[in-house]
């Protein structure tokens, strides 16, 4: 036995609990190398206006974007990129999307925060119907 004192409990569980973040960063939170972007740099075609119910909300996973219609009709479009850690966010549950990585909320009709730990809203995006089809991003 050396003439040292023993580790106490606390420390030897603040050390572990900060090893694994040594040299990992954050890459669960964060996209990898050829990550869709968070917002569309072209126009994307969402599929059929039909397709989105009053009301409802359409979650596009390829594209990384949400389109809700209001009771009224209209239509809006967000990313799905989590404002928090930079995750995309693959879940919808009837209006609420509901990030993997922290459990971050956004409401999909609104792109406002309903459960932290994101504390900022999803990017809006430009959306509009051409031809009978949803088409998201920047006009060409």
């Amino acid at each position: 036995m050396s003439g040292r004192p023993a580790a106490s409990r606390r420390t030897v569980l603040r050390g572990a609990a900060a090893a694994p973040a040594v040299g990992m960063g954050l890459t669960a939170c964060s996209p990898g190398a050829g990550a869709v972007p968070a917002t569309p740099t072209a126009p994307v075609d969402l599929g059929a206006e039909s397709e989105v119910a009053k009301g409802g909300a359409d979650l596009n996973l390829d594209h990384n974007v949400v389109v809700s219609r209001s009771a009224d009709g209209s239509l809006k479009a967000f990313s799905t990129i989590c404002t928090h850690g930079g995750c995309p966010v693959n879940e919808l549950e009837g209006s609420t999307l509901i990030c993997p990585c922290h459990g971050s909320k956004f409401d999909a009709a609104t792109g406002e925060v309903l459960h932290r730990p994101a504390t900022v809203p999803l990017s809006e995006l430009p959306v509009r119907v051409e031809n009978g089809r949803v088409v998201v991003g920047p006009r060409t």
